[in-house]
């Protein structure tokens, strides 16, 4: 495995859905907590959604592992964000045999 540099301090974040009183819901996302990360770009893609076409890009995320079920752990209904940057978690998986670190499936681009 070749040494991991974790460079760039991305903030999970995780979407919060509350009542609003009238039968649906307002949605924000809250921080929960900074994660020190290296990402890399893994490709590019353009998309046709109905009248639009979107540029997205695809990034491999690896950050220290956390337990399943711990806050700290990213989970694909999360996003990663860097400071207008946004990163939409597609999956999570070990990168190492030892359980060190994670690596994240992300995309950014898509609104």
């Amino acid at each position: 495995m070749k040494r991991v540099n974790l460079n760039r301090k991305l903030v999970l974040e995780e979407l919060l859905r509350v009542p609003d009183g009238m039968g649906g819901f307002t949605e924000s996302w809250v921080s929960k907590g900074a994660l020190w990360a290296n990402l890399e770009a893994r490709g590019a893609a353009e998309l046709q959604e109905g009248a639009r076409t979107l540029s997205v890009s695809k990034f491999r995320v690896i950050t220290r592992a956390a337990p399943f079920g711990a806050d700290s752990r990213p989970r694909p209904d999360q996003r990663f964000r860097e400071g207008s940057r946004r990163f939409d978690i597609l999956a999570v998986g070990e990168y190492d045999d030892a359980g060190r670190y994670l690596q994240i499936w992300a995309e950014e681009g898509r609104l």
